[in-house]
C-alpha cells in the first residue's frame, strides 16, 4: 500500500514551506562576512603650542600619559585611584609629580635606553615632541634640547620624559 505524499495531502502547507525555505536560503546566501579593518586614524600635528587652549582633565592626563609610557591603557580601577590622588591633593603640580614619578618607578614602563637616546639625539628630541606635544619642534627648540642633552652627560630618557610630562604645554590640548 502506497501512502500519499505530504505535498499531495496538504498542498497549501507544502507551498508555504517551500516559499519559507526559499526565503531562508536567499537570506543565508546574501549574508557574507564583511572585511573589517581596524587601525588608527591619522591625526594632525599641531603647528605650535599656541593652538592648544583646552586644559586636560585629570583623567585625560593620566590616561594619555599612562598609555604613552606603558603602551596600554590603564584599567578603570587604577585610573579611578590615580584620579582620586590628583583631585585630593591641593597642589596639582606636586600631585602630578607624584603620579609621574610613580609611573617611572614601575618596571613595565617603556623607555628608550640612554644608548638609544645618545645614538641619535635630534631624532630622539623630535620623537619626544611628537609623542608628548603632538607637534614637530621648531628648529630653536630642537637645537636647545639637543644641546641640553649633549651638555649634561647624566641626562636620561626618563628625565627628559619627566620634564615633558610635567610641562605646561603637556597639560593642554
Amino acid at each position: 500500500m502506497n501512502t500519499p505524499d505530504f505535498k499531495e495531502t496538504n498542498p497549501t502547507h507544502y507551498a508555504k514551506q517551500v516559499a519559507f525555505t526559499a526565503v531562508v536560503l536567499t537570506f543565508l546566501a546574501s549574508c557574507r562576512k564583511q572585511d573589517v579593518t581596524y587601525g588608527l586614524d591619522d591625526f594632525q600635528l599641531y603647528q605650535d603650542s599656541s593652538e592648544k587652549d583646552k586644559l586636560k582633565s585629570s583623567e585625560q592626563y593620566i590616561k594619555i600619559l599612562y598609555t604613552q609610557l606603558f603602551h596600554t591603557p590603564p584599567t578603570e580601577n587604577y585610573l579611578a585611584e590615580l584620579s582620586l590622588i590628583l583631585t585630593s591633593i591641593g597642589d596639582q603640580e606636586m600631585a602630578r609629580e607624584i603620579v609621574v614619578s610613580n609611573f617611572f618607578n614601575n618596571a613595565s614602563v617603556s623607555l628608550p635606553t640612554v644608548q638609544e637616546m645618545n645614538a641619535d639625539i635630534p631624532t630622539f628630541v623630535e620623537d619626544t615632541y611628537r609623542n608628548f606635544y603632538l607637534r614637530i619642534p621648531s628648529e630653536a627648540e630642537k637645537e636647545w634640547v639637543t644641546h641640553f642633552i649633549t651638555d649634561h652627560p647624566n641626562m636620561t630618557p626618563e628625565l627628559v620624559y619627566f620634564a615633558f610630562a610635567l610641562s605646561n604645554e603637556y597639560l593642554h590640548y
